[in-house]
């Protein structure tokens, strides 16, 4: 029998992170920042086993409950701000070696600061890895933004010098199409054989192979700045990366309700308040139209709304539409509701756009979200709709519901 190739995957994730502190478990799109690179491990079909190491039991604890080992707590002395990537990795695979008999063939480092991986990312670099015996490692590049041959560094006298002149003379002055294509390092994936790590005491070796990724998925976070841009590219992407949790479900064929989240949804989730206290909110005609459509139909529509001001009732009898509000929790709300309606929950689904929505997700046949409901909500829901609230998110579900039901018959 052919040995199965044991491949490691290793999240370094230390605590000390000093420009944006407990970086690596601080939310990102609704999911701690190392979950991101732990589901990438255990999605992967080359990898065996995934392993954080880390210095501080919060994020151990945090770890395991995203799916990944921590078999123990790195020393202090190597979670320090200017540790290399070596030590550490050198430290894991003699702790497994010595107190598991534990040796892999490959390792792989997925780094937390570059949540974004394609979804076939670890396992093309593993292949790349294993079908060339030469190769001592992979590493994950993209496409130089900038190329480096029109890069220039400054001498002690203040005179400048090129950065790179293996082009010829003058590099610096010739078209860029004439210049050699150049690629900038990620922190996407390295993927290293055991031996490169503990007998050559190298990350990579001297035969580096690239995994070529599309530049896109290039997120790289130091700074809240990074954090901000990263997260933006994640939720209004096209992009399909790796994501913690569960697959999102489809839209179902059949809906014969539609669940809404007031503020936000049916509003753009501003209010307007005058010197006595009276409130106002501001709705979409287009969405009234969606929802007249969709009756006519016999598709139900119903509000559930934790807003206990009169501005609910009023609209949603403008709309013709019933309405639960003052809700202390929403989800038992929801499940009363399909208990009492005798609505089959795989004909019904949901509207949210905020953390006290995601409660109601598991109930329905699919969650949706409008385009700019909190992070949270977006990851936990199953569609983000291209529309944002009170801005024709609601019209927009309509006519996906029409749509289905219109190619159904």
């Amino acid at each position: 029998m052919v040995k199965k190739l044991e491949v490691l995957a290793i999240v370094p994730a230390r605590a000390g992170s000093k420009s944006i502190p407990k970086k690596n478990v601080r939310f990102f799109a609704g999911h701690p920042l190392l979950a991101y690179s732990i589901a990438a491990g255990l999605q992967a079909a080359r990898v065996t086993r995934v392993m954080v190491s880390t210095d501080d039991k919060e994020f151990g604890d945090i770890a395991r409950s995203y799916g990944a080992e921590v078999p123990f707590l790195r020393p202090a002395e190597l979670a320090a701000d200017d540790i290399t990537d070596l030590p550490v990795f050198e430290h894991a695979l003699h702790w497994l070696i010595e107190n598991e008999d534990y040796r892999p063939d490959v390792v792989v480092q997925l780094r937390p600061t570059s949540p974004v991986r394609p979804r076939d990312c670890v396992d093309r670099a593993v292949e790349i890895l294993i079908d060339n015996p030469q190769a001592d490692s992979v590493r994950g590049v993209v496409p130089s933004g900038q190329n480096p041959y029109k890069m220039w560094r400054l001498n002690d006298d203040g005179r400048m010098k090129p950065l790179l002149q293996d082009a010829g003379d003058e590099a610096y002055n010739m078209p860029r199409q004439k210049l050699p294509p150049t690629y900038w390092q990620t922190g996407h994936i390295d993927a290293i054989r055991t031996e490169t790590i503990l007998e050559k005491q190298s990350m990579t070796g001297e035969v580096i192979l690239p995994l070529l990724l599309d530049a896109k998925y290039t997120v790289d976070i130091d700074t809240l700045e990074d954090w901000r841009r990263a997260e933006y590219t994640l939720l209004r992407s096209d992009l399909d990366p790796v994501l913690p949790g569960r697959e999102p479900r489809s839209f179902p064929k059949s809906v014969s309700m539609v669940i809404l989240d007031f503020d936000g949804v049916l509003t753009d989730n501003r209010v307007w308040v005058d010197g006595e206290g009276n409130e106002w909110v501001a709705a979409n005609r287009g969405d009234g139209w969606g929802i007249a459509r969709l009756k006519e139909r016999g598709v139900e529509v119903v509000v559930l709304s934790t807003e206990s001001h009169p501005v609910v009732a009023a609209r949603c009898r403008k709309l013709g539409i019933a309405v639960k509000q003052n809700l202390a929790d929403k989800a038992s709300a929801l499940q009363e509701l399909l208990n009492e309606s005798g609505v089959n929950p795989s004909e019904a689904v949901f509207l949210g756009n905020d953390v006290n929505d995601v409660p109601c997700f598991p109930f329905v046949a699919c969650a949706l979200v409008v385009s700019d409901a909190h992070p949270q909500a977006r990851c936990e829901a199953d569609i983000v709709l291209r529309n944002p609230g009170g801005h024709g998110a609601v019209r927009e579900l309509c006519d996906l519901v029409i749509g289905q039901m219109d190619e159904v018959s």
